[in-house]
């Protein structure tokens, strides 16, 4: 997967903001709050958020990495 890590939820909140107010949300007359989500992978012990296109003006440079999905029964 290709985004960005990090190693507390505090810190994936934090960047989920400032995304949004990179793009000027949350917007009163939508009902729109955020650009983008962050994500727990509890069996790799870190929060994410996936990358979309433009992201990189306010987070930064995108890194690859692997989140581990659990099995179905």
């Amino acid at each position: 997967m290709t985004g960005y890590k990090y190693t507390t939820e505090q810190e994936a909140i934090d960047a989920r903001a400032q995304a949004a107010a990179y793009m000027g949300l949350p917007n009163p007359t939508m009902d729109t709050l955020y650009w983008v989500n962050y994500n727990h992978s509890e069996l790799d012990g870190f929060y994410y958020i996936q990358y979309v296109e433009g992201l990189e003006d306010v987070l930064g440079t995108p890194i690859e990495f692997t989140v581990t999905m659990p099995e179905l029964n």
